[in-house]
């Protein structure tokens, strides 16, 4: 397991103590469902995303992994 260290606003960082409080989670788990959120994942789970896409749309490798490309800088808004 890696550790990261990040600097937030007292604000935010105060608020993310809150929900994790009342949510009765740890910070880490939040900012990790946070980055899944955003579309950030492990090669794996990417390289799933891709094949499961692919068998659904029939579409080729260099086709699913275009149209995936597209469809996380969609939902990212880009």
């Amino acid at each position: 397991m890696s550790r990261l260290t990040i600097t937030l606003d007292d604000e935010l960082h105060r608020a993310l103590k809150e929900t994790a409080a009342r949510q009765g989670r740890s910070i880490t788990s939040i900012v990790e469902e946070s980055l899944r959120l955003r579309g950030i994942r492990d090669q794996a789970s990417a390289s799933a995303l891709v094949a499961q896409a692919r068998a659904r749309a029939c579409l080729d490798s260099e086709q699913a992994v275009e149209l995936a490309v597209d469809e996380t800088r969609i939902s990212r808004g880009q």
